[in-house]
């Protein structure tokens, strides 16, 4: 592409220690350009275009070129900023068609006097991805009454390993007869993932890796401690979708989405005022201002006030499908432009939409801040808010493929290769 060329001209071309990450959202593109720095990412670039209303449907591509388009505008800006174009991208992947859920399989052993090793394990893990992975393109085969759908796996995390009942954070050289291994697996149809790769070609980058987008958030407040007791919903509120992640005690328990973001508060909006998208926009985003007349200001927040009830109906029902979970996190974080909002973070914090559920206790709320991203550090000044955490999640899972593609020899990289796709 001429394009391609002209963005490239006059810039240095990176090395192998720069990663993009692409945050193709409903309502922006994020891109982030980072420096890979011993065991640490810095964010030397930073851009951001809008999306037209038809680029994006449910938080997956509609336009390809549309997209491609606002992404080559966000990335023109972030390699300014950066003075140098890097090579190779992560991009997230979001709708109610990703579907990521942490399988358990029983393994009975053979010989368990016998010291577990890498390729018994491998087999083990392959086993838990071929259960998974039946299972998700049977539920997406439901939802879009097509039999035929293909579906790949786009993030695998070891959530927990038991041997005889002990949990143990390296099963190798462990001896036992029963291995319970826990997997967090993340699916979505082809056609997505092609969409992307498509995207990914067209603005001549190497595509690293595609991340479920609630699997990237879960990764940027993580981190590499294979110890970590972090407990938390993640709540990533886009324009189009809402993707919920439960985190327990540092694994990933599982992920859903569902078809409702900041945008529907807009729809809303400009449907029971009479009014343009764009004027409706303009109001929500300006709620509660002084030169806002007070009739309007109460219409706007009526026609929030109905989106909001339906919102918190789709996350009460997206957490009650977490029945294997015996208690809740009492945390919730929240990211993403939706979760801009307000009156979202009103609602969270004073609705009883919580009562229904297992919560041992009313949970807080509070959003992501970039400073609580572990291992990534901002040297811009432009990554200041929960809108990019999502973004720096993706940074990430690049950290985590570079890392776990090498050829190490110790017993993590291996079993890190293993879970690789």
């Amino acid at each position: 592409m001429i394009l391609d060329k002209l963005r490239f001209r006059g810039k240095a071309a990176a090395s192998d220690d720069y990663i993009v990450a692409l945050d193709i959202g409903t309502e922006f593109v994020k891109a982030l350009i980072a420096k890979l720095d011993d065991e640490e990412l810095k964010i030397v670039g930073v851009g951001r275009a809008r999306q037209e209303v038809s680029d994006m449907h449910s938080g997956a591509i509609a336009d390809i070129s549309g997209v491609v388009r606002n992404c080559e505008e966000a990335l023109s800006e972030a390699e300014d900023q950066a003075g140098l174009q890097a090579k190779r991208v992560v991009i997230g992947i979001a709708g109610e068609l990703v579907k990521g859920v942490t399988d358990t399989i029983r393994y009975r052993r053979p010989q368990p006097d016998r010291p577990l090793n890498t390729a018994e394990m491998e087999f083990i893990i392959e086993k838990v991805q071929e259960r998974a992975q039946a299972k998700a393109q049977k539920q997406i085969a439901l939802e879009t009454g097509n039999e035929d759908v293909e579906v790949k796996l786009v993030n695998s995390a070891l959530v927990g390993i038991h041997i005889d009942g002990y949990k143990v954070s390296n099963p190798i050289g462990f001896q036992g007869r029963d291995v319970a291994v826990q997997i967090y697996t993340a699916f979505a149809p082809m056609v997505h993932i092609g969409a992307l790769e498509r995207v990914a070609d067209e603005l001549s980058l190497e595509l690293m890796a595609v991340a479920a987008e609630p699997f990237a958030v879960s990764r940027s407040v993580l981190g590499s401690d294979a110890n970590s007791t972090f407990t938390a919903i993640l709540a990533d509120v886009g324009g189009g979708t809402t993707d919920i992640a439960v985190v327990n005690d540092g694994g990933v328990e599982g992920t859903k989405m569902f078809g409702i973001g900041g945008r529907s508060f807009t729809q809303t909006i400009a449907s029971e005022m009479n009014l343009s998208y764009a004027d409706a926009e303009k109001l929500k985003v300006n709620i509660g201002h002084a030169q806002i007349k007070a009739s309007v200001d109460k219409d706007v927040n009526d026609a929030i006030d109905k989106t909001l009830e339906v919102w918190l109906a789709g996350v009460e029902l997206a957490l009650s499908e977490f029945d294997s979970v015996d208690h809740l996190p009492n945390r919730i974080l929240l990211c993403g432009g939706g979760a801009s909002l307000d009156k979202i973070v009103e609602a969270l914090q004073t609705e009883n939409w919580h009562k229904d559920l297992p919560f041992t206790k009313k949970p807080t709320v509070h959003h992501i801040n970039p400073s609580e991203v572990i291992g990534i550090s901002d040297t811009t000044g432009d990554v200041n808010d929960h809108t990019f955490i999502t973004a720096m999640g993706l940074l990430r899972v690049g950290y985590d493929t570079i890392i776990g593609s090498g050829e190490g020899d110790t017993i993590k990289e291996k079993l890190n290769r293993i879970l690789r796709i």
